[in-house]
């Protein structure tokens, strides 16, 4: 069973969404279901046939996310040190093509969010960067063609 690193903030973040589901989500589709099935005739009650689809899309995410729960191997980063890159590193980084700086924090995919600057640690970027240091030059192929990068800044920061 391979681990499943992820930061404090992920883990507390995980185990917050698995007890939404569990304990909000799933009562709530269980009442709909009940609800639905007093309404007659089970073959054509779009409610009752929506609500156990529900239910089956509910209990699929309860599986994955216990899953994901049970291999986490919680990576406090503020105990974190060191010149290269590695998970739960925050670089920046130097377009050397049209000299833009951008700043990434390798995370776990569950909570990789780019639009937080927050990239997961299997990313095709995160993986370019993995055990370089400042000042390495790094080729990194995206969907739009090859980006060049300077690494100016490596911390480990939460």
């Amino acid at each position: 069973m391979e681990k499943f690193q992820i930061t404090k903030q992920g883990y507390e973040r995980l185990k917050a969404e698995i007890d939404n589901l569990k304990n909000v989500e799933r009562p709530n589709i269980i009442k709909q279901i009940a609800s639905a099935r007093e309404l007659g005739d089970l073959r054509e009650n779009a409610e009752y046939h929506s609500a156990k689809d529900k239910q089956g899309f509910i209990e699929a995410q309860i599986a994955d996310l216990e899953d994901k729960f049970s291999r986490a191997e919680v990576i406090d980063i503020s105990q974190l040190s060191g010149d290269k890159i590695k998970f739960g590193a925050t670089v920046k980084l130097e377009n050397l093509d049209n000299e833009k700086i951008v700043s990434y924090k390798i995370v776990s995919e569950f909570e990789a969010n780019i639009d937080e600057g927050m990239i997961s640690v299997i990313s095709p970027v995160a993986r370019a960067l993995l055990g370089k240091e400042i000042g390495d030059e790094v080729e990194i192929r995206t969907p739009g063609g090859v980006i060049n990068y300077e690494v100016l800044e490596v911390k480990f920061v939460h």
